[in-house]
């Protein structure tokens, strides 16, 4: 039987140079193109936008549409819409856009009202389009609002510092929200690019934890891997990981306590992300009334040795 090669999923084929696997924000650095347009997920597109982008796009989806109806009412004639104010073209057309949103929305304030069967026509298509749009747009914010996701902050290096007489990769993890995470796993697996036969192919190595895993994350937790005689790490230099273009990713899985169910991060640090001989100095300290105070802006912060 062949003897089959690690790999997480990513391929070990590789030819060039690319960014890296996982980006900061822990999307994959995968560009998927030939597709087809019944295979884009809009559901999935928008579920999976920025909240600053969601709120930006989904007005101007909304604004667009309006628009299409009222140059359909333009195209019909503005004559044929009661009490809707005319003159220039510019006139008529506000007033049809105006209309038209009010009966995409279904306001009716009752000023304007179409007064021939192709106008009643055009109204009736967009009373229906506005009711099933605004019932998609209702459901995609509740579907935001109710999914649950981890809001972990990773330190923005790995660090190689001292450890127990020897030396250590370490980085850090907070919880950016108030809410309770219990039973977190973390996960680190290194990869490289070796040329093997003359063919550049991606290797695999799970690292080892000092604490692969800890109850709760109200303070910070540091990730630890050990760099001993067993680690993939043992003898190599910082000029060693950049050739070899070494990125360690990470993923930790914890239980949200809010909504009781799983939920992942991922980052990934390539080799210009570890700092050789530093060490994290601490992020939280206990005030005067005894309370711990953990500084979240300071999850990066270390020293040089």
């Amino acid at each position: 039987m062949a003897n089959i090669a690690f790999d997480p999923g990513i391929t070990e084929r590789f030819s060039g140079r690319i960014r890296r696997i996982i980006n900061e924000d822990g999307s994959f650095n995968v560009r998927r193109v030939g597709g087809r347009l019944r295979d884009a997920g809009y559901f999935l597109y928008f579920m999976n936008l920025s909240w600053p982008a969601f709120l930006v796009q989904v007005p101007l989806i909304y604004l667009g549409i309006e628009l299409l109806f009222a140059v359909a009412y333009y195209m019909v004639g503005v004559e044929n819409l009661s009490g809707a104010p005319r003159g220039s073209a510019v006139q008529s057309f506000t007033s049809a856009f105006f209309f038209s949103i009010q009966t995409f929305t279904t306001v009716g304030y009752g000023h304007i009202a179409p007064n021939s069967f192709l106008a009643s026509s055009v109204a009736a298509v967009e009373a229906m389009s506005g009711i099933l749009s605004l019932a998609i747009a209702t459901g995609l914010i509740f579907a935001r609002f109710s999914r649950p996701t981890a809001c972990l902050a990773f330190s923005d290096n790995a660090v190689i510092a001292p450890f127990q007489g020897g030396q250590a990769l370490m980085f850090r993890v907070a919880n950016r929200r108030p809410n309770v995470l219990l039973e977190l796993e973390a996960r680190i697996l290194m990869m490289t690019v070796e040329n093997v036969d003359g063919e550049l192919k991606r290797r695999y190595a799970p690292l080892g934890l000092e604490r692969p895993n800890v109850y709760f994350l109200p303070l910070v937790w540091t990730v630890v891997h050990p760099i001993n005689e067993e680690s993939p790490l043992w003898g190599r230099t910082p000029e060693d990981l950049h050739r070899l273009q070494t990125e360690f990713m990470v993923l930790v899985k914890s239980f949200d306590d809010t909504f009781s169910q799983t939920v992942h991060a991922r980052r990934s640090y390539v080799a210009g992300e570890v700092k050789w001989n530093a060490r994290f100095v601490p992020s939280f300290k206990a005030d005067a009334a005894g309370e711990m105070e953990l500084d979240l802006a300071r999850l990066n912060e270390h020293v040089e040795l």
